[in-house]
C-alpha cells in the first residue's frame, strides 16, 4: 500500500493540556526544529509524554506536512513502540560523570560520558537522533560541563529534550542552550478524563483531581492511597509550625541517602503545595469566623485548622505571599533541608 500523500496525512498525537507546546510544534514545518528544548513544568503535567509523542513525531517515516502527528504503523513507528529504535536515546533522572563507555541506546542510567558518545553520532534510520532526558538532574557540575560543548553545537540532525520540574537547579549556560517551552497544570477537568480513561470510577476520578494540582502524578498516588501520608503529615507540620513549634519532618525523608537530591526536592515541593491548601483553607475559615459555609479545598481538616490562631490582615497576606516565595525558591538549587527550614520561618507566629 502507498504512503499518504504530504499534506494529507494527520496521524496520531493524543497528549493531555500542553497548549503551549502544542501551540509552538505545531506552527513549526518538518525542517524548522531546534537542536534542543527544555521542558519545563511541575510533575505530572505531560512533559515527557510530549517529549516521546515529539520524537515519535520526527522519527515517523509515513510522509507529512506538518512536524506533529504519527501513523504508528510504519516500521519507524514499530521500532519506537517496542523500545528499539536505534535514533532514539531515553535517559531518565541523574546524569553522573561517568569513566568508561557504558550500554547504548535506552538506559535509564547513562553518564555524561555516555551522552557525549550518544551526541556524536548521526541518524541510522532516520534523518533525526533524539536524545532525551528526562527528570534530568547533573549529579556534578562536570556532569553538567561535560555535555555543553554538545548542547550548544551538537551534529546536524540531533534533537535534545530536557524534562525538568525544577528548571532553576540547571546550569545557567545549561539553560541558555535550549528553547524554553513551558508545561501549566492541568484542568481538573483534564485530569478526571485521564483517570476515566483508566477506568477509573467516575467519582473517585473526580475526587483524586480535585487533589491533584493539576498532576496526573499526583492523582494517581491519592488513589492509590500513597499521597495520604504525606499530605496528613504536611498539614500537621503546618500547624505546629503556625503555634511556633519546631515541627518533625521526617516524612520528607531529607535524610534518605537512597533518594537524590531531585527526588527530595519533589517529596518538599509536594508539602508546600499541601501547606499553601492549608494556609488558604485557614485564612479562609478566619474571614468566615469558622463558619460552616467557608468554603474549603481540605475540609477533612477543618477542625485542625480552626485550632490555629488568627492573626492580622497584613500578616495574613504576608504569609501567603511568603509560601509562594517558597515554592518558587524550591525550584532552584537550594537544598531542600533549607527550603524546610525557610518555610517554617515564614509561619512562625513571633
Amino acid at each position: 500500500m502507498s504512503a499518504p500523500a504530504a499534506g494529507r496525512f494527520e496521524g496520531q498525537f493524543g497528549v493531555v493540556g500542553s497548549r503551549g507546546a502544542l501551540a509552538y510544534f505545531g506552527a513549526l514545518g518538518p525542517g524548522e526544529i531546534s537542536h534542543g528544548y527544555l521542558f519545563t513544568g511541575p510533575s505530572g503535567v505531560g512533559k515527557k509524554t510530549f517529549a516521546r509523542r515529539l520524537a515519535q513525531s520526527l522519527l515517523c517515516e509515513t510522509p507529512k506536512s506538518k512536524l506533529l502527528g504519527y501513523c504508528g504503523h510504519c516500521t519507524a513507528c514499530k521500532l519506537f513502540a517496542a523500545g528499539t529504535h536505534p535514533d532514539f536515546v531515553w535517559s531518565e533522572g541523574v546524569v553522573k560523570i561517568g569513566t568508561d563507555s557504558g550500554s547504548a541506546f535506552h538506559d535509564e542510567e547513562l553518564t555524561a560520558r555516555d551522552l557525549v558518545r550518544e551526541l556524536s553520532l548521526h541518524g541510522y534510520r532516520s534523518s533525526y537522533r533524539i536524545v532525551v532526558l528526562a527528570d534530568v538532574e547533573f549529579a556534578t557540575h562536570e556532569a553538567a560541563n561535560a555535555l555543553l560543548k554538545f548542547f550548544e553545537e551538537p551534529p546536524a540532525g540531533v534533537v535534545v529534550i530536557l524534562t525538568t520540574a525544577a528548571p532553576g537547579t540547571l546550569l545557567a549556560t545549561i539553560r541558555s542552550r535550549f528553547v524554553d517551552i513551558g508545561f501549566a497544570p492541568l484542568a481538573l477537568a483534564e485530569v478526571e478524563a485521564v483517570l476515566l480513561a483508566d477506568g477509573v470510577e467516575r467519582d473517585r476520578a473526580r475526587l483524586a483531581a480535585e487533589s491533584s494540582f493539576g498532576s496526573i502524578t499526583r492523582a494517581r498516588a491519592v488513589l492509590e492511597g500513597a499521597d495520604e501520608g504525606i499530605r496528613a503529615a504536611s498539614f500537621e507540620w503546618f500547624a505546629e509550625a503556625m503555634r511556633g513549634k519546631v515541627p518533625d519532618h521526617s516524612f520528607l525523608r531529607l535524610d534518605d541517602r537512597s533518594l537524590s537530591a531531585g527526588e527530595k526536592r519533589a517529596l518538599v515541593s509536594e508539602m508546600i503545595e499541601t501547606v499553601r491548601i492549608a494556609a488558604r483553607d485557614w485564612a479562609v475559615l478566619a474571614a468566615f469566623k469558622n463558619s460552616t459555609a467557608a468554603p474549603l479545598l481540605a475540609p477533612d481538616q477543618r477542625s485542625l485548622l480552626e485550632k490555629i490562631p488568627p492573626r492580622a490582615a497584613d500578616e495574613t497576606a504576608a504569609l501567603l505571599g511568603a509560601i509562594g516565595d517558597t515554592g518558587r525558591l524550591s525550584d532552584t538549587n537550594v537544598s531542600a533541608g533549607l527550603v524546610v527550614d525557610y518555610l517554617r520561618a515564614q509561619l512562625d507566629p513571633r
